[in-house]
């Protein structure tokens, strides 16, 4: 596994730095999770103990190459300039004249905060002159923005054609974690994927069954998995177009002895509606107008004593219609067991993150991703355009 170029490794002490960051946090001028703006402070804090100036710059929502005020970044240079009890100055563009201005007279130690880098067309299209335009504002750049490293955007892989470059501390934790899964994960390992769709997580499941001792399969995702293997599963969301590729998984798996859990019983309701009367079923009796929304209790503790048996625990997405706390509580049970547990946890970002924020328990793991997709991409092998370019 090749290593990763960190700022630690490198002589910046004084340099002007491009640092980009994953803001990705802003809906409708409000700031929706700071739990991103807050994992980029070790860096930030990093550079200014080095003397360095920085230049901040970020994507928010999708604006489609269009300003719009809902998703500009301010809130976010505010955020910060409380977190740091630092000014961080807010610019109005990420290029032109007044971004040219505010990065020429940056002294050191201090920071500003581009607007938001996508309501320029040339962001995602990764155009030239965009990304050349960024680089002439600093003499380095760092990229701390993980959540976004496999995209192949301007700001992400055509600044650092101009600037050597390095990864950020955050980057670099994440790459570290991450990599370790694939290389080297503590035994027993166990994953627990879930989420609504097989279809996004074919590869991270191949990937993931060459390595772990157990394989949970939860969510809506695990419908297509017990719909593959006779189960009537009713009116519950399914892709029964995956169903051969599911029982290949399942085969393959089994072939190599990981050890599979599927649900044995599941809570169903009518419609994933607030107040729905519920019933607790097992697989083999639900109904054609039941709807699966959560694990059942029989699941739950299957799942929690696999937990208590390994010492790697690799989770990503809720098991259940997590967005109603009517049918969170598997997904509550199963977070508060990893929580408890002995093992190394590590959270596979996206929803799942979001959902233990909400629950109040993102101290209680050892490392929670910032980012849901490209965490995958990384444990599924995937060709990552923003990484290559930090890699020795």
């Amino acid at each position: 596994m090749k290593q990763i170029r960190s700022i630690k490794e490198i002589a910046i002490t004084g340099k002007k730095v491009f640092l980009r960051t994953d803001y990705n946090v802003v809906t409708d001028g409000k700031i929706t999770d700071p739990f991103r703006i807050e994992s980029t402070l070790p860096t930030i804090r990093y550079l200014l103990k080095h003397d360095c100036s920085i230049v901040l710059a970020s994507h928010n929502g999708r604006p489609d190459g269009k300003a719009a005020k809902g998703l500009s970044l301010e809130p976010v240079a505010e955020a910060l300039s409380d977190l740091l009890d630092k000014k961080v100055t807010f610019v109005h563009d990420s290029v032109g004249s007044a971004a040219e201005q505010a990065a020429e007279d940056l002294n050191s130690r201090e920071i500003i905060l581009l607007e938001n880098l996508r309501f320029h067309k040339e962001e995602e299209e990764n155009g030239t002159k965009f990304g050349k335009a960024l680089a002439e504002l600093a003499d380095f750049y760092v990229d701390d923005a993980f959540a976004n490293i496999h995209r192949a955007h301007a700001s992400m892989v055509g600044v650092p054609k101009h600037l050597p470059s390095a990864a950020g501390l955050l980057v670099e934790r994440e790459y570290d974690t991450l990599t370790k899964l694939l290389t080297d994960p503590k035994r027993p390992f166990l994953a627990i994927i879930a989420g609504a769709k097989v279809s996004s997580k074919l590869e991270i499941l191949h990937s993931l069954i060459e390595r772990v001792d157990t394989l949970v399969i939860g969510g809506a995702m695990a419908n297509t998995f017990l719909y593959a293997e006779g189960y009537n599963m009713g009116k519950s969301i399914l892709e029964a177009d995956l169903a051969k590729q599911a029982e290949e998984i399942l085969h393959s798996a089994r072939q190599r002895g990981v050890e599979i859990l599927l649900p044995s019983d599941l809570v169903v309701a009518a419609q994933p509606k607030s107040g729905e009367r519920t019933r607790i079923v097992k697989v083999s009796d639900v109904g054609e107008h039941d709807m699966a929304l959560d694990l059942g209790p029989d699941t739950v503790y299957d799942i929690k004593l696999a937990i208590e048996q390994s010492k790697m625990v690799f989770w990503n997405g809720t098991v259940g219609y997590a967005e109603l706390p009517q049918f969170a509580h598997a997904s509550r049970e199963i977070a508060c067991a990893i929580a408890d547990a002995r093992a190394e946890s590590i959270i596979g970002g996206g929803d799942t993150a979001g959902f233990i924020d909400a629950e109040g328990m993102e101290k209680d793991f050892d490392f929670v991703s910032t980012g849901g997709g490209a965490s995958l991409e990384l444990l599924s092998g995937k060709k990552m355009p923003a990484l290559d370019v930090l890699l020795d």
